[in-house]
């Protein structure tokens, strides 16, 4: 007689469980994200420590590179931490090179962001292996699965104008 696998715990035949509110499902997704988030900042983390840097630090590399020339203030929005640990922690990443401010052309009193070359350079660098790891898991995934995510995602994320920073344009409208 042949081996019959049986779906996981919970799960339908087709793999999908349809009992996924359960408490038990609920930590398990909680653990998963802990996991994932250990795996996915262990080599960020490492590159990091080399220069003296953490993961705010990162954070900050990040925003600032995604969108040059935003304010402290619309970072200091993004990141949620106090405007003391922000100044500390830019105030690293421009005496090492890394970032760069300038007067806002309108409000001289704004302070606008941008990564060096060299900023560029370490961003991509410490980035490099999360991207990966994202595509990864996407080809793995597939499409269907990769939208499925982003809108759990989304749903985790509490507020709703950081949501709307994701919002993608409807179809036209006639």
């Amino acid at each position: 007689m042949a081996d019959v696998k049986l779906p996981p715990h919970g799960a339908s035949k087709h793999g999908i469980n349809p009992l996924f509110l359960r408490d038990q499902e609920l930590r398990q997704a909680m653990e998963l994200l802990f996991f994932a988030y250990r795996d996915f900042t262990a080599e960020p983390d490492a590159i990091l420590a080399q220069h003296g840097f953490g993961r705010a630090h990162h954070r900050a590399l990040h925003f600032i590179g995604r969108h040059p020339g935003i304010t402290v203030s619309e970072l200091l929005g993004i990141l949620r931490i106090t405007k003391q640990s922000l100044n500390r922690v830019l105030g690293q990443l421009i005496e090492k090179g890394y970032v760069e401010q300038r007067q806002g052309t309108r409000d001289r009193r704004q302070r606008l962001l941008a990564l060096t070359a060299a900023g560029h350079t370490l961003e991509e660098r410490v980035s490099a292996d999360q991207r990966a790891r994202i595509a990864k898991a996407y080809r793995e995934a597939g499409a269907e699965a990769v939208e499925g995510f982003r809108k759990v995602l989304l749903g985790i994320i509490a507020g709703a104008p950081d949501r709307a920073r994701f919002e993608r344009p409807g179809p036209p409208r006639r």
